[in-house]
């Protein structure tokens, strides 16, 4: 892997360990601001808008200009929210701030600066290694959230301190991208913008990843913490290790993913791992205790993000490479966008009908949601001789 991917590898931890605390910090800081139920799902929704809203506006810039000064823009935009989150406790206005900065509300990223590293880094490796180093990529999202998550002890006292962390990590973003070599992959010129033979295809994907996201909406990381906070009573520090266990299990997922992918495939090793995930998804809403609760949590996330290396390489590997732009940003935006339908939903399902319901719809759509994608791709055929 080249320079740019490893400066890539320390934006990317730098920014997921202040999602780890951020996720779990931001609906209980926006509750304790006086919002309820339905105007967190609405908080949670428009940020995830606004992430979908970045990534559609870096697409064009991204393939004429090189994805380096538009990392660089997006983390100017991390400092900016920082700032608002110390200077500001009029929830809106917090609310505002996270739109601003792509707050990370879900245990796994989406958004602007997934869809540019996912390409970044496909450049920066050779074919054979791919699958391998973005099982990599997304560890060390995971392990640095899980970090993250461990310091939710100190919220009860400091919320201060973990925004000014916030705001170091978004000046650390700027340096290691201004250090970028400006990539030499083929620019869209107005020309090639007709020439997308893969468009059918991604098209396809991205309807499904969509249908995906609106089902992990309903279980959105945040969402599960109020279910957590509200339903067994437990604290920010207890919900802190919770998801500090999470992280470390989806990231352990991450390496399972890399050693089965070569035997199973790609596509077996995404769809059956996700499957068997949400079954145990849905499970969780009947648990009778927190203990249970957040063991079949953990159960989950053994195997819930086995599917994120396994599609980022099939895509990439899937589309020509002055497509994986193109390719990212429009699965990405699908993906958020059909994120942010759910949450605002939830809120008012968990008050409606139950706090656990969110959970069984979740789940059920994503069980749909396998089926057919094994459907649609079980017989697309990589190049290189990558097992599909």
């Amino acid at each position: 892997m080249s320079a740019n991917g490893w400066l890539v590898f320390g934006a990317k931890t730098a920014r997921t360990f202040c999602y780890g605390f951020l996720g779990v910090l931001f609906p209980v800081h926006l509750i304790r601001l006086g919002l309820d139920a339905p105007a967190l799902g609405l908080a949670v929704t428009l940020t995830l808008l606004a992430s979908a809203g970045l990534t559609l506006a870096i697409r064009r810039p991204a393939e004429r200009f090189g994805a380096r000064a538009m990392l660089m823009a997006l983390a100017g935009l991390v400092v900016v929210a920082s700032g608002i989150f110390l200077a500001t406790r009029e929830p809106w206005l917090v609310v505002a701030a996270a739109m601003i900065g792509n707050l990370a509300v879900g245990t796994g990223e989406t958004g602007p600066f997934l869809a540019l590293e996912q390409v970044a880094v496909t450049r920066a490796t050779g074919r054979e290694r791919l699958t391998g180093v973005l099982s990599l990529y997304n560890l060390t999202g995971y392990v640095a959230s899980a970090l993250g998550a461990a310091l939710m002890a100190l919220a009860d006292t400091a919320p201060g301190t973990l925004f000014l962390v916030f705001l170091g990590a978004g000046v650390l973003q700027v340096v290691l991208y201004a250090l970028l070599r400006q990539d030499t992959a083929p620019r869209a010129a107005a020309g090639r913008r007709a020439d997308f033979p893969s468009r059918p295809l991604v098209r396809k994907i991205a309807a499904l990843f969509a249908l995906d996201s609106l089902a992990g909406g309903f279980v959105i990381q945040s969402l599960v913490a109020y279910w957590f906070y509200t339903r067994f009573q437990l604290d920010l520090a207890t919900l802190g290790w919770i998801f500090f266990g999470a992280q470390l299990l989806s990231g352990l997922s991450l390496i399972l993913a890399a050693r089965l992918a070569p035997r199973l495939g790609l596509v077996n090793t995404m769809v059956f791992s996700h499957l068997i995930s949400n079954v145990l998804l849905m499970a969780v809403a009947l648990a009778p205790t927190a203990l249970a609760a957040a063991g079949l949590l953990l159960a989950r996330h053994l195997l819930s993000q086995m599917d994120v290396p396994t599609r980022q390489t099939f895509l990439m590997l899937a589309v020509e490479d002055h497509e994986r732009e193109g390719a990212a940003t429009l699965t990405n935006m699908s993906r958020t966008v059909a994120q942010s339908a759910s949450p605002a939903l939830t809120g008012w399902v968990m008050q409606a009908v139950s706090l656990s319901a969110p959970f069984m719809l979740g789940g059920g759509l994503k069980i749909v949601y396998d089926l057919l994608l094994y459907a649609t791709i079980r017989k697309v055929r990589l190049p290189g001789g990558v097992r599909s």
